[in-house]
């Protein structure tokens, strides 16, 4: 298929699909027979990995860790202890962040009981 039913098939802009492909996250392959034009045909690989970055994104992996995944899962390059590791790292990650934004809640709740109790 070419990028714009990829496009429509998984949501993701034909732009932010371009930026995948220059990122290194995914590949389009030009048809052979076609020698007129330079179009990229992509396959359902591509529509799983595009699922598959935009769900790692929606938990805070970024380009380069999604990269990383990428490899490990479908280049086969790294081993499970190492897979393990690059998830371990993350959700250690993760942790610290949820501490982060607790703390700023706290503040934020204090900041309006300062307000409500006219203390500022």
């Amino acid at each position: 298929m070419l990028i714009n039913e990829l496009s429509k098939k998984t949501g993701v802009s034909a732009h932010t699909i371009r930026f995948y492909e220059k990122s290194g996250l995914i590949e389009g392959k030009q048809d052979e027979s076609v020698k007129s034009n330079n179009y990229l045909h992509y396959d359902d690989v591509t529509i799983e990995k595009l699922e598959f970055i935009s769900d790692a994104k929606s938990v805070g992996f970024t380009i380069k860790e999604i990269g990383q995944i990428i490899d490990a899962w479908y280049n086969e390059k790294y081993s499970k202890n190492q897979k393990l590791e690059i998830l371990d790292d993350k959700l250690i990650s993760l942790e610290q962040k949820m501490k982060e934004i607790k703390a700023m809640k706290k503040q934020l709740l204090q900041f309006k009981d300062d307000v409500v109790n006219d203390r500022c």
